[in-house]
């Protein structure tokens, strides 16, 4: 790995959440690899969704870089490793430009990636409706933090060819480099979550290959290339160092209903010395041989009835728990771990029964943000106190049940500063609904490997 990091790059940002910052992400990407760029994809903040329909436009891993949960030194060692070998880098950003964790700083923001990558930033706006008041959008944006090399504006929604000169005409600095028509019929699909995962079955290929001819016909590419290639080489703060192997193996949950995992935690369980054999608790009737499991956030609740269906794979996960098998779940991880599920329809689906709990899926979201995380006890995670940074992002409830289980974590709400206790400590079972980022803490990860090592089935 290099000591610096010289791939040209361009962020894409927006004026607000919905914007359209996906789906122009996804035509550019597309756009730039029918030109025969090698492209690799990033996603600011913690969204898990957004970073699957870049990685179908890529035919590559999307990175999430978070500047709250990583910290400016861990963002750009990923950058960096994720980029190798790339001709270009396009970093899709988190609603608005200035938006991050708080209100009055730009921690986690997009911004505050574009200014640690020293990456120019175009920016996607709603056009429809609007002409001479693009300009002063431009104007603002662009003077808020001159810090941000706002390089570049799209519009989305526009009408026709016609409004898009006018825009164009009205707004000269920044330059207007292309725009997105009013394509109803190109959406993307959604759930309660955001958008669906970018599955063949739910997102064909003829999608993505539409959105990248949207964006060459009616963006200025060279005007982009040419702006990514502007951007400096940067020193890359610790280069990356070959992997341990062969400490353990961890079986990764991975299907329709399990999919939500930073790319950047998957790696550092590696480095650490893991290997991750996936496995489906939907399709496969047995667990691989493996001496830990980590069952990620996703949609339990759309598959409840063929997680329950699936008898033998929860019989084998509950045994492994309870035989001392290092387990660690994050939301929809946790609540297969339940007891049971409810869903909004009223149906009850038995899941695994390793935490003495049911979860209710709700028709409101319950909680959302960043959290600190402490350990209250030592744990397969570290000794006790140990701390790190997550999200969390739900549409369910927890209904204790009767059963012996200590809290997991003490965690600290960014917004509001209240903490509570949350989450369940089993044995050598961690469950949560709090998704992890180790970037934060790359002990946690150490630690979850050596603990697998340790407590392997005999």
């Amino acid at each position: 790995m290099a000591d610096q990091i010289g791939t040209a790059r361009i962020v894409v940002a927006g004026t607000e959440s919905g914007a359209g910052k996906t789906t122009f992400t996804v035509g550019l990407i597309r756009a730039l690899r029918a030109r025969g760029f090698k492209v690799a994809a990033f996603k600011c903040g913690p969204d898990y969704l957004d970073p699957t329909y870049h990685a179908r436009a890529a035919a590559a891993p999307s990175h999430n870089l978070d500047g709250w949960m990583m910290g400016r030194e861990a963002v750009l060692s990923t950058f960096a490793r994720a980029a190798d070998g790339a001709d270009i880098a396009v970093i899709e950003g988190v609603m608005g430009l200035f938006d991050g964790a708080s209100a009055g700083g730009e921690d986690g923001s997009t911004a505050q990636i574009a200014k640690w990558l020293d990456a120019p930033v175009l920016l996607m706006v709603d056009a429809s409706g609007m002409a001479r008041s693009i300009a002063a959008i431009g104007l603002g944006f662009r003077q808020f933090d001159p810090a941000v090399r706002l390089a570049g504006l799209i519009c989305n929604r526009v009408g026709s060819r016609g409004h898009l000169d006018l825009l164009r005409q009205a707004c000269a600095d920044p330059p207007v480099l292309g725009a997105m028509p009013h394509e109803a019929p190109l959406g993307f699909p959604e759930r309660h979550l955001g958008l669906i995962a970018a599955d063949e079955h739910c997102v064909p290929e003829s999608l993505l290959a539409a959105w990248g001819e949207v964006v060459a016909n009616w963006c200025d590419l060279d005007a982009i290339i040419a702006l990514a290639r502007q951007a400096q080489p940067l020193a890359n703060p610790s280069p990356v160092k070959t992997a341990v192997r062969g400490k353990c193996t961890i079986g990764v949950a991975l299907d329709d209903a399990f999919h939500f995992y930073y790319v950047d935690n998957l790696t550092r369980l590696e480095r650490a010395g893991a290997e991750l054999v996936m496995f489906s608790p939907l399709r496969d009737a047995h667990l691989p041989p493996v001496d830990g499991i980590y069952i990620g956030g996703g949609y339990p609740e759309v598959h409840a009835a063929r997680l329950e269906a699936n008898a033998a794979m929860r019989r084998e996960i509950a045994a492994f728990a309870a035989g001392g098998g290092v387990v660690y779940g994050e939301c929809g991880g946790l609540m297969y771990l339940c007891t049971a599920l409810r869903t909004l329809e009223g149906g009850q689906y038995a899941m695994c029964g390793v935490v003495p709990a049911r979860t209710q899926m709700c028709d409101r979201l319950q909680a959302l943000g960043y959290v600190e995380v402490r350990t209250r006890r030592a744990s397969i995670l570290g000794p006790a106190g140990t701390g790190f940074r997550g999200h969390q992002f739900r549409y369910s409830r927890l209904e204790p049940l009767t059963g012996t289980a200590d809290p997991a974590y003490t965690i600290t709400r960014r917004y509001g500063g209240d903490s509570v206790e949350e989450g369940f400590q089993i044995g050598n079972t961690v469950a949560s609904y709090i998704h992890a980022h180790w970037a934060s803490n790359p002990a946690a990860a150490q630690s979850l490997v050596e603990a697998c090592a340790k407590n392997r089935p005999r």
